[in-house]
Formats: structure tokens, sequence, C-alpha cells
């Protein structure tokens, strides 16, 4: 709770994931990867409730064993690639018998998100009143130096400028969404079916927390990082 407003985390994780099968169950540091973000979320001093979303009996076995609650399961419909996070989350709201004044999406694919990082988020946007308040991180390459290839490989700018930056100390920061944590009031999800629109404000968070496993080479980067971090 922050200011007598009420806050519920959800993190939605299903079974079927295709660019790493069974992700969210592959251990790290002797624990699955979705106990990662069970424990940061946990640890939060805002969120006054943690649930999972999934329709997977062992995603939700061992969310239960690492401390999430899990008030019901996701039909199969909204665990398909084509289904949509806000579809998710619109399901939660829906299940759930209490009212909450903020929600905050926080995905298992960003476990070194630190629950600072999301009291953090959660602060500043409730302190600036904003709609809602994501997570970014600065980009290592600019958008002005990228380029969309045709079926012919011939370039076109992302960025269309007549006077394109040469040297890096010239080009401006470019942020880009980490996937760590999403905030938004309730109320306004429920209208807008949406976390990101121009009404949204960004928390910036450090590079070395915004590691978002999607791929094989994510997910060794990972524990490569883990194993210095206790040989430190």
């Amino acid at each position: 709770m922050i200011d007598g407003k009420k806050v519920l985390a959800i993190i939605p994780a299903r079974g079927g994931s295709k660019g790493l099968p069974r992700k969210n169950l592959l251990e790290v540091g002797e624990k699955p990867l979705l106990a990662w973000t069970i424990e940061e979320g946990l640890k939060s001093r805002f969120i006054d409730r943690l649930i999972l979303s999934s329709e997977d009996i062992e995603i939700i076995k061992t969310a239960k064993k690492w401390g999430c609650e899990v008030p019901f399961i996701r039909s199969q419909e909204l665990a398909t690639d084509e289904a949509t996070t806000a579809a998710v989350v619109l399901h939660a709201l829906e299940e759930l018998r209490e009212t909450y004044d903020y929600v905050v999406l926080l995905q298992p694919t960003s476990p070194l998100r630190s629950h600072q990082d999301i009291d953090s988020c959660i602060e500043e946007c409730h302190e600036r009143d904003a709609a809602s308040c994501v997570t970014v991180s600065a980009t290592d390459k600019s958008p002005f130096w990228m380029y969309f290839l045709n079926a012919d490989n011939h370039m076109k700018a992302v960025i269309e400028t007549s006077n394109r930056p040469t040297r890096r100390q010239e080009l401006p920061t470019a942020y880009a969404l980490n996937g760590a944590v999403y905030v938004v009031k309730r109320e306004w999800f429920q209208k807008t079916e949406s976390f990101i629109t121009e009404d949204t404000i960004a928390h910036v968070m450090p590079k070395e927390r915004s590691l978002d496993i999607d791929t094989e080479l994510d997910l060794n980067i990972f524990r490569y990082l883990d194993t210095i971090k206790k040989n430190r």
C-alpha cells in the first residue's frame, strides 16, 4: 500500500514459451527463473498482494512453493501466442474479488530487477500522479544509426533526418523498454487496456539489472553473471 492506495502485483507465466521452452522453470543459482521475480516481489514495501497467472500446473506448484499466491488457473485460450498481456491482466482483475488502485506487472523474464526497482517505479507513478510508469534502460545502439532493409537489402533510415550525427558524442541518449516493471492505475488500465500511452512516464533502470531472458544466450549470460556474483 502506498498512501492508502492498494497495490496488486501480477506475475504472468505461461507454460508454452517457444523461444526458450519451459524457461520459467529453468534453474539459475539453484532456483527456477520464476522464483527470482517472486522473491523480489515479496520484498516490496508497497505491494499488498502478489499473484501468479498461469495455465501450467507445474508452474503453479513452483510459484506456491516459493510463496506466491495463485488464486485462479488461467484459461488455455489466454495462454496462446496470440493472447495479449493486457488480456491476461484484465482476466486477473475480473477473477479477483478485491479492488486495487494500482496494478504492477512483473514478468519472470527480468530476474535481475530488484525490489528497490519495483518500489521506485510504484513511487514515481504515485508521486507524479501518472496514469502509468514503466521501466526503461539506455540503449547500446542509437536509433539514428539504425536502418530498415528492403527485399534487395537497400537501406532506409529508421529516423529520417538531414542532419544525422556522425560522432557518438553527438547522439542523444535513447531508451528502450526493459520489460522489468509496469505500474498502472487500475481504472485507467481497464479503460485503455494498455500499459503505455502518451500519458506514461519512464523510470530508468541500469543496464546491469535490465537483462531480459528470451533466448539460450540470454540464459547463459544470466548464469554467468550469477556465478561471478557468488565468487566475489
